[in-house]
């Protein structure tokens, strides 16, 4: 008797364990190779925003549906101050990608607000002149996601005809030069 109650007990022990595993799995930073969670965002009220990402009508999209060969995604929050010093050489990394014709309409930037409200990312995306769209994560959903990652954080990832994409850079920090970044962006991303 005390034999199957030990038995029995070793199985739910397994059984907690693989379910742990995989709740932390789920929640672990996004990988090189892997690919992101469905990470849908409110369309963009800018319709310069809506023109860069390709995108058309209202509600929300997904971020497959942009158009782009490369997405380039910051994670950020307004209460950052690293994200606030660093905002200045992203902004950089926006005019090089554009001034760049094999990067302009192929490699695309956006930048979501860890916890903040849409309130708070038109102050951020105000306070320091952001040109490119910038999207609210007010209930940490996407944060969540992601992994919890610190601010900032990068994720590269090649997007694919059919929707499909691979991540193939995912680090917390900012970096110092805006067109060694994006030298390194053209060359793990195989898009030069």
């Amino acid at each position: 008797m005390k034999r199957i109650f030990i038995n029995q007990l070793a199985v739910v022990g397994i059984f907690v364990l693989i379910l742990n595993a995989q709740a932390i799995g789920a929640n672990s930073t996004p990988k090189m190779g892997g690919t992101l969670p469905l990470i849908n965002l409110d369309m963009p009220k800018d319709p310069v925003h809506r023109s860069y990402l390709g995108l058309s009508g209202e509600g929300q999209f997904n971020i497959s549906q942009i158009k782009a060969k490369v997405l380039l995604i910051q994670i950020f929050s307004m209460y950052c101050p690293l994200c606030q010093r660093e905002a200045s050489r992203v902004n950089e990394l926006y005019e090089n990608i554009e001034k760049d014709p094999e990067a302009r309409g192929k490699l695309k930037l956006i930048g979501i607000g860890a916890g903040n409200s849409q309130f708070e990312v038109d102050i951020f995306q105000k306070t320091y002149e952001v040109p490119f769209p910038l999207f609210s994560d007010g209930d940490f959903s996407i944060h969540k996601s992601l992994g919890e990652v610190r601010t900032p954080y990068f994720i590269g990832a090649k997007i694919n005809d059919d929707g499909s994409h691979e991540i193939f850079y995912s680090k917390v920090g900012g970096f110092e030069k805006a067109e060694e970044f994006l030298q390194m962006m053209f060359e793990l991303s195989g898009l030069k």
